[in-house]
């Protein structure tokens, strides 16, 4: 059967001060919709639910956000919730995952896909990850990632290289991995036309990542292994608690898939064109926002005089953000912080956070 999970547990620092620790990102409703506002969580729900059952989605977070999930999403059965007892990146999260749904459904295929995203049109997405697995079902041992068709030279993303084609119309083999390049890497590659952007989003079998974890990465899957031995319940949850903390933090893609791009036919590339927003910073989040004549973005209570370019939210209703002359800069104002930078500079936001925090504590964390 089809399953997928929903990676949820990022803390979204690079949003601070409106992601916090205890109200990460993809909780808080910053996403315009028809019927108002909605969280990244609720559209990433509904969005794979285009392709499976809604009883067969799993959502992966953070222990501490366990209750704020469950209120989010009224429609997720309450055994598939996945909490991490602590964060080790996301090759343990997606093993994690995958444990539970192979333990639940064995045999089971299942889509990986993020809470950070905005994709348009819908229909795009439910016909890439369609493609994926009908990948997965021609190619049961295959680790397919949907890579995004680019539309501009981005230095912000990995790339993943078309290879050869696999008989599966929209899928490639997997020639190759890259790191977020240079402006004349990125453009090179936009010429080229055989590099997407690595999309953080994957289909396969339950069975064939834990297999993949057991060749690339020994200590999680013998550690999952040991939990998955036990019955649900609080004995499970136990083992967890005490294996999960000593697993080594690395990401999935450096654990696996770049790993398993070495074995010929064993990693592909589904295509994905369509409208699509990574947002982990506040440029990313402001193109969610629309912008009026003069490039601004804003959310909440603000007036912009003569201004151009910028990003400017608060979320007190009562409180007035008010600016004249100014441009692309980053104005967010919130209950107990006001941060305010040039959008150039909007990557160093987590930066920013670590020097509040040595000052001042976890108080505004």
């Amino acid at each position: 059967m089809r399953h997928a999970v929903i990676m949820a547990g990022g803390s979204g620092t690079r949003l601070w001060p409106l992601s916090r620790a205890d109200r990460p990102k993809q909780l808080l409703d910053v996403v315009a919709g028809p019927a108002g506002a909605r969280s990244l969580l609720a559209e990433a729900f509904d969005r794979v639910g285009t392709v499976v059952s809604p009883d067969c989605v799993w959502v992966c977070t953070a222990s501490r956000y366990a209750d704020q999930v469950r209120a989010a999403l009224p429609g997720l059965r309450p055994d598939r919730l996945v909490l991490e007892p602590v964060a080790r990146d996301t090759a343990n999260a997606v093993g994690l995952a995958a444990a539970l749904v192979e333990d639940a459904d064995p045999g089971a295929e299942l889509a990986v896909v993020s809470a950070d995203h905005v994709i348009r049109p819908v229909e795009r997405f439910t016909a890439a990850l369609e493609t994926a697995f009908d990948a997965v079902a021609a190619r049961p041992a295959a680790l397919v990632t949907l890579g995004i068709v680019p539309t501009s030279p981005a230095t912000g993303f990995g790339y993943v290289q078309r290879g050869g084609p696999t008989g599966v119309p929209g899928v490639a083999e997997a020639a190759s991995f890259r790191e977020k390049p240079d402006l004349a890497t990125a453009e090179r590659y936009l010429a080229a036309g055989d590099h997407l952007w690595n999309s953080g989003m994957f289909v396969w079998r339950a069975r064939t990542v834990l297999d993949a974890l057991a060749a690339h990465l020994p200590v999680t899957a013998a550690a999952l292994a040991r939990m998955i031995a036990v019955p649900p319940g609080p004995g499970r949850d136990a083992v967890l608690a005490d294996v999960f903390p000593a697993l080594p933090a690395i990401s999935i893609d450096y654990a696996v898939l770049e790993p398993a791009a070495a074995e010929p036919g064993r990693v592909l590339v589904a295509d994905l064109e369509a409208d699509w927003l990574d947002v982990g910073s506040w440029p990313a989040l402001g193109e969610t926002l629309g912008h009026d004549e003069h490039g601004n973005a804003v959310r909440g209570r603000a007036v912009v005089v003569d201004g151009t370019g910028n990003i400017v939210l608060s979320d007190d209703p009562d409180h007035l953000v008010a600016l004249v002359g100014v441009r692309d800069s980053v104005v967010v104002h919130t209950r107990d912080v006001t941060m305010v930078c040039p959008v150039a500079d909007a990557q160093r936001v987590k930066e920013l956070l670590g020097a509040v925090e040595a000052r001042w504590g976890a108080r505004y964390s």
